[in-house]
């Protein structure tokens, strides 16, 4: 149902209205890199894409995505862990037999483990409510499986949902969800089961949409997150803001990419002591512990 030509997740209210917490140690700003790990099936029917390509099956496209596993994925968390940079990876369940070693190396890491559907290859869009009901479970139970535990957050394939998506996650124990990335700070989505906390995502501070299709430079997705962190740092003077940066490893992998978006991981490091440099799970447990309804 809508209101106003609205939804009814969420209220409006601007930034500028006060929310009642600061980040640990008093800190205005939150920032947390999401890395997306993906898998993508051979013949899948939904591909990132470098070129367009209506070969099949498309080696071109694939090829570059399985690059990100096999290369990409390990060169981004070297250069992490060399900047002491946490990060929330978003995990594709069948990647986990897909690319043996692959998540258990980001966990080794000690990267928060959030969920990404069970693949890449597919969206959820137009899903049956019990096909999607489907689809979360295993990929809820795979990663608990694998893991230990179920994942606290969820990132649909795309950005592709239903209706019924937050109603599903709610009801499948999910305290968070990255798929609404309409503020600069968590807010409670109503569903049918209770609230579920909305952290933000971006956009704009992601390579896959600047560099893959904008077709941004290497040094220009630099220097979108370079001033989109100290802009916001200035912003959260005032109130408290989190400020996500997204990576996929077949595009920020590249050596070439990797060399300007150093200086990015370098400035969160020098500002380690003004941030608060987290992942999305440590924010959900700060916004959710108090009043964040919207």
């Amino acid at each position: 149902m809508s209101v106003g030509g609205r939804h009814e997740r969420y209220p409006y209210r601007p930034v500028t209205d006060p929310v009642p917490y600061r980040w640990p140690e008093g800190r205005g700003l939150a920032v947390y890199v999401a890395v997306n790990l993906e898998i993508y099936e051979f013949e899948a029917p939904h591909l990132d894409e470098i070129v367009t390509n209506p070969a099949r099956p498309d080696l071109v496209n694939y090829c570059w995505l399985d690059w990100g596993n096999r290369v990409g994925a390990w060169r981004l968390l070297e250069v992490m862990q060399e900047f002491g940079i946490p990060a929330t990876a978003l995990v594709n369940s069948r990647l986990y037999a897909a690319a043996p070693g692959l998540v258990e190396a980001w966990r080794g890491a000690g990267a928060e483990i959030a969920a990404h559907g069970r693949t890449n290859g597919e969206s959820q869009a137009g899903m049956s409510e019990a096909d999607e009901r489907q689809l979360i479970a295993e990929a809820t139970d795979e990663i608990a499986r694998q893991e230990g535990r179920p994942p606290a957050g969820w990132l649909s394939p795309w950005i592709a949902e239903t209706r019924a998506t937050p109603d599903l996650l709610a009801e499948a124990g999910y305290r968070y969800v990255l798929d609404w990335g309409s503020d600069d700070r968590p807010f409670q989505l109503s569903t049918r089961e209770g609230p579920i906390l909305s952290v933000p995502y971006p956009q704009e501070a992601n390579d896959a949409n600047a560099i893959a299709v904008r077709r941004s430079s290497s040094a220009e997705f630099r220097d979108i997150c370079l001033a989109q962190i100290d802009e916001m740092l200035r912003q959260a003077e005032t109130g408290s803001l989190v400020c996500p940066i997204a990576l996929h490893p077949h595009i920020i992998g590249q050596a070439h990419r990797m060399h300007h978006f150093r200086e990015v991981l370098r400035r969160l490091a020098e500002l380690r002591s003004e941030i608060w440099l987290t992942t999305a799970g440590k924010i959900c447990d700060v916004a959710a512990s108090v009043d964040t309804d919207r």
